[in-house]
């Protein structure tokens, strides 16, 4: 059928207006002061006795056909009033029609993090994201965390077939305790395939910062509910970073040294909030630490110039937990292109999406499922042109300085070493935010991690979780 085509043409009361309204096969709802396309701007109607009441949201900018252009979005309420019962069945049951056939969320679980960020998810969620749940007739479940991994736990044991979806509103950390705890069940592969969302509500907000920002979206709250209501969705890499029999799957990012010594050691600054980033890593910068170690890596077709040659490394084991997955499939090593660069190293950062927060854009190439990840390598740099390098994360102007190696590697090995300047000292290797390793003398090394400050293996599997996304 033409997009075009009508689907149906009735002249019906707008807010109490006369007038006549016309519905196309492509979802347009038209009528002289205005035309709604279902698909991105109606959420849902409801039936209050001859009343049709559509909810929508609609730009600030009055009389605009379609969303455009990036304005803020306003929630309105179409009153529509059909003159006679057979008009009025018609319109509730066409509109439905095309609703449903949209694919949209029906039924969410939603995980609320109170405490990450400014502490501020419970608001958020209050203001921005319930209201629109509700406009859209879409029913949920509210668990709040209380404590780190009781998301994982939780997910574990979840049946997932009375939902469509699961969302954490909150920081990164919640989706990433999501997929582990997905990956751990007996029904992994089933488990795996529900779609995933993220509110912004915590400090990085990386991901839903890429989604957002791939159409030029602003990362808010509202944004990011819309796209979950509206029900596209995009498939995401998934990374597993084994160190023998332990596995941690990771689908945002990886750091070793200086990004990952100002993210997990500002800690000590949380009191300054935001600005202890900024304020650390000009400490890092000043007082620079090398990184003794190598790293080694398969890379992408045309990026074999980086490094040098070295022999195929020996796969990780895919054993692991008695259930769960397990990794993705070994591939013929012997046949893959290994190349290694040995350090030192000022920092080595490994990218899934193209934002690591929402004021760094860490690797600008980054696709959400390309089955690479971005490799950001700096050996060695002079303290200003670093400042200068530092400043260009918001926008990636970093990855084009000449000390900056950017490139993309489906396989990767981190020999992890200590410190040049001090090799009694070691390193942090820091996942999605967390601290998965610690060496000797670090920030809390006296604090237990899933692995040792060792080599670990890290491999992709593309495309193996669903995202929800706004196209």
């Amino acid at each position: 059928m033409d997009p075009g085509e009508t689907v149906l043409s009735d002249r019906v009361r707008i807010n109490g207006i006369e007038t006549p309204v016309t519905l196309t096969a492509g979802g347009q709802l038209r009528w002289p002061a205005r035309c709604l396309w279902i698909e991105k701007q109606v959420l849902g109607f409801s039936v209050e006795g001859s009343l049709i009441k559509i909810r929508a949201v609609v730009e600030s900018e009055a009389g605009i056909c379609c969303c455009e252009n990036k304005t803020a979005l306003l929630r309105k309420t179409f009153t529509l009033e059909p003159f006679s019962e057979e008009s009025f069945r018609l319109w509730t049951q066409k509109l439905q029609e095309f609703i449903d056939s949209l694919g949209r969320p029906k039924r969410l679980f939603i995980f609320l993090n109170p405490y990450g960020g400014k502490k501020s998810a419970s608001k958020i969620f209050l203001d921005d994201v319930k209201p629109l749940l509700e406009d859209a007739n879409v029913e949920y479940a509210l668990q709040e965390t209380k404590y780190q991994l009781h998301a994982k736990e939780i997910i574990r044991n979840l049946d997932l077939s009375k939902y469509d979806g699961v969302v954490c509103v909150s920081g990164d950390g919640i989706l990433v305790e999501v997929v582990n705890g997905l990956l751990e069940r007996e029904d992994w592969k089933t488990a795996i395939k529900i779609s995933l969302g993220v509110i912004p509500a915590g400090t990085g907000n990386g991901m839903v910062k890429s989604l957002l920002d791939s159409v030029g979206e602003p990362c808010s709250a509202s944004n990011a509910t819309l796209a979950i209501i509206r029900g596209h969705k995009r498939a995401l890499d998934v990374a597993t970073i084994s160190q023998g029999q332990t596995k941690f799957f990771s689908v945002l990012m990886l750091a070793w040294g200086l990004i990952a010594d100002i993210d997990i050691e500002s800690e000590k600054y949380r009191w300054m909030g935001s600005a202890r980033i900024d304020f650390y890593a000009l400490q890092r910068m000043f007082c620079l630490r090398r990184y003794n170690g190598c790293i080694r890596f398969v890379p992408a077709p045309g990026d074999e110039v980086h490094g040098e040659p070295t022999e195929p490394m020996e796969v990780y084991s895919n054993g692991g937990p008695e259930s769960g997955y397990s990794g993705p499939s070994d591939v013929d090593v012997q046949k893959s292109n290994w190349r290694k660069i040995d350090g030192p190293f000022v920092s080595v950062w490994l990218h899934n999406v193209p934002w690591g927060s929402e004021d760094t854009m860490a690797a600008p190439d980054a696709k959400f499922s390309d089955g690479y990840l971005d490799l950001i390598v700096v050996k060695d740099c002079p303290k200003l042109a670093l400042l200068s390098l530092m400043t260009g994360l918001n926008n990636g102007g970093h990855v084009k300085s000449p000390y900056v190696f950017y490139f993309k590697v489906k396989e990767f090995v981190l020999e992890p070493g200590a410190r040049a300047e001090d090799p009694s000292k070691d390193g942090i290797i820091d996942v999605d935010g967390e601290v998965v390793a610690r060496g000797r003398g670090t920030y809390k090394c006296e604090e237990r991690t899933l692995m040792a400050y060792d080599k670990l293996h890290i491999k992709m599997d593309q495309g193996l979780a669903t995202i929800f996304s706004p196209i």
